[in-house]
């Protein structure tokens, strides 16, 4: 997963048939003595998934003759998966070269298409075999299945870790080595004590209110929704009593996710301890935002790059992935099984993308030969941050995601902005979150 990256599409682009097309029978291809359609039209939200299949599996548009279309519709305003939707209600009445194929869905909303009769099943009607999948991390497969049915496959696990600025440990904590540096970071107390040494010492520990979220929110001791209910877990709560006490003593510098000064935060000029990321964090964001100048390599001597390494911090937690989903309909079975098979289960595969990109891949095995490595990376110091993730892999839980989680976790963090800012009370701010969760599903209460 890539959110809000400098790659992110900003617009609807259609690199297909338009969805207007699914109305009538004008311009349909005729696939007579072909095994699967000539067209596989691919759903996602930016152009990560597509670099992945451009550079490890678009062999495979020849082997089965197809043409392979991206539909790259921005998540802005949940315009992806409104688009989504509306084309899938069309499947049984869209020309086949028109239909959706293959989709792509996110954690935070994975059980929706899950539960739906949208997606199919990769092993019974796709025709991946448990051989197949056997290395991949448990949850992965868990988050997208529904009755022991598993409706999607990943190349990507996201175990998350502590991202620090290895001078600002040098000075405020005398060591930047990231065992040295996790004893004083290895559970949330220590963690509010070296912000207490950090803001001594000059130095914000955090960007903002939602940098901790995450780490707090994927530990909750149960869902979101219970019985129709929404639950605020303990868990939340300490998130907001911490970034209360972060906002009221300058501990953090007041930002927001993705916002312009949290994305300068994390460069030449901030001032900002570290940051919570995830696997796809690092490599496709943190490393860009350390760079002086993006149009030059990234490499040392650019900005702060090799001045971050990573630890566990004090809880450990995932955050985001993107899961391929197999549309009910599709004519291109064989196309899809070849691409599943390719992008999440081939060993070979899954170690050179990490190796290309840092990213780290939902295969066991081909992990654990990097993090024994002497795999190094350069712009984490030289630290083999995979050994890293592999053990963080290995504590993640998936038991308490529910179907409103996408929409609960945003709308906690946009209501309790201005609170943690001073211009409304706590009691406003979940108010406001209440509200805004019954308007988006009336059948939820408090």
């Amino acid at each position: 997963m890539r959110k809000k990256s400098w790659k992110q599409v900003a617009a609807i682009v259609i690199c297909a048939a338009l969805l207007s097309g699914c109305t009538g029978e004008n311009g349909q291809k005729k696939n007579t003595g072909r095994k699967e359609g000539q067209v596989v039209n691919i759903y996602c939200w930016n152009d990560e998934f597509k670099e992945i299949y451009d550079k490890y599996a678009s062999d495979l548009a020849k082997k089965h003759d197809v043409e392979v279309n991206f539909v790259i519709i921005s998540s802005d305003n949940n315009a992806y998966q409104i688009n989504l939707d509306e084309a899938l209600k069309e499947q049984n009445t869209c020309i086949d070269d028109d239909k959706v194929d293959l989709f792509l869905i996110e954690a935070d909303y994975a059980s929706k298409y899950v539960k739906s009769d949208n997606s199919i099943d990769v092993k019974k009607t796709v025709g991946l075999t448990d051989e197949d999948l056997k290395q991949q991390y448990d949850y992965t497969k868990k988050i997208v299945s529904e009755n022991g049915i598993q409706k999607g496959v990943t190349w990507q696990a996201t175990p998350g870790l502590f991202a620090y600025r290895r001078s600002i440990a040098k000075k405020v904590l005398g060591t930047d080595d990231p065992d040295q540096v996790q004893k004083q970071l290895k559970d949330w107390d220590k963690f509010d004590q070296v912000a207490q040494k950090m803001n001594a010492a000059g130095y914000k520990m955090l960007s903002g209110y939602d940098d901790s979220y995450r780490a707090f929110s994927n530990n909750v001791s149960h869902p979101w929704v219970v019985g129709n209910k929404i639950v605020i877990d303990e868990n939340i709560k300490k998130w907001i009593r911490q970034t209360k006490e972060y906002a009221q003593k300058d501990y953090n510098n007041h930002t927001t996710l993705w916002s312009p000064q949290w994305t300068q935060d994390q460069g030449p000029d901030g001032n900002v301890f570290g940051f919570f990321y995830s696997t796809w964090g690092i490599n496709f964001t943190l490393m860009g935002n350390a760079l002086a100048d993006s149009s030059k390599p990234a490499e040392k001597g650019n900005g702060i790059y090799g001045d971050y390494a990573v630890c566990e911090g004090p809880q450990a937690y995932y955050w985001g992935g993107t899961w391929m989903c197999a549309a009910q309909g599709t004519d291109n079975i064989p196309f899809i099984r070849d691409l599943m098979k390719r992008l999440t289960c081939d060993i070979k595969t899954m170690k050179q993308i990490t190796l290309d990109t840092q990213d780290y891949t939902n295969n066991e095995k081909a992990m654990d030969e990097i993090a024994k490595s002497n795999y190094q990376s350069d712009f984490l110091g030289g630290q083999n941050h995979i050994a890293l993730f592999a053990e963080a892999a290995k504590k993640i839980d998936m038991s308490n995601i529910s179907d409103y989680d996408k929409d609960c976790n945003e709308q906690i963090q946009q209501c309790l902005h201005p609170y943690f800012e001073g211009k409304i009370s706590l009691a406003q701010g979940m108010d406001d979150f209440y509200k805004k969760m019954e308007q988006l599903h009336p059948e939820l209460s408090h």
